[in-house]
């Protein structure tokens, strides 16, 4: 156990999702996100169960793969993502974020993804407690709180997450947790993240930051966007 990965600062990635992107050129969309200087794609999986909208399967991730060299994250927001989690890793994802309100044996669900050779991480939603997966933290490499209700891009952040996003901060580091690969945990936050609402959750503690419709709203365009979004959250991170 390494302690010290659990007290230092974790390194600031600004992650895009690819919802807003246009899905006629999604190849065309990852390099400009790549060339951006963006450090992981995000790719909302969605069931129209487990949340009411349907979006990407396995073979539209992999077609996309050759396009971008970053690092792609499959965020499954699906019912029962076990028999699916293979699928996804030979599609290119690196990490496999699971829900925790989405399975019985999220340990077990975690486990797999690791054998499957994916960094695993866990999401919970806006009303669930931390306490869902302060007994996987060493089965995780970064743990997501969503920052909206999911299912759809372009919706408020829920300001309230922070102390939540807080305390979670502190749950890891008394855990002495470093993660399941010994390099520290991570936490990403989801939902309305723009110029207004990324620094209270850096402040708070997250390190990860998934903005989707507003880096596409930046008039100066992407890289100009992942600039601003970066810079703010490092400074609100320092304060």
């Amino acid at each position: 156990m390494n302690t010290s990965l659990t007290t230092a600062p974790r390194p600031i990635e600004i992650v895009p999702s690819v919802l807003p992107a246009d899905f006629a050129r999604l190849g065309d969309e990852c390099a400009a996100l790549a060339e951006a200087g963006v450090d992981r794609i995000q790719w909302d999986v969605m069931d129209g169960v487990f949340v009411p909208n349907l979006t990407f399967g396995p073979d539209v991730i992999a077609a996309c793969r050759p396009h971008a060299s970053v690092m792609f994250e499959a965020h499954l927001m699906v019912v029962d993502p076990d028999p699916m989690l293979g699928a996804y890793v030979d599609a290119g994802c690196e990490m496999l974020i699971i829900h925790a309100e989405s399975v019985t044996h999220l340990h077990r669900t975690l486990g797999r993804v690791a054998e499957l050779g994916a960094q695993p991480a866990v999401a919970i939603n806006p009303s669930t407690p931390i306490d869902a997966v302060a007994h996987v933290l060493d089965l995780v490499d970064m743990v997501l709180v969503m920052t909206v209700n999911p299912g759809f891009g372009g919706q408020a952040y829920i300001a309230a997450m922070e102390p939540k996003i807080a305390a979670l901060r502190q749950l890891i580091s008394q855990s002495g947790s470093a993660g399941a690969s010994g390099a520290g945990i991570d936490i990403e936050v989801d939902g309305g993240i723009s110029a207004e609402t990324i620094s209270g959750a850096a402040a708070a503690g997250a390190n990860v930051l998934v903005s989707g419709s507003a880096l596409y709203r930046y008039t100066e365009g992407l890289a100009h966007g992942v600039a601003d979004l970066r810079c703010r959250a490092e400074a609100a991170s320092r304060a």
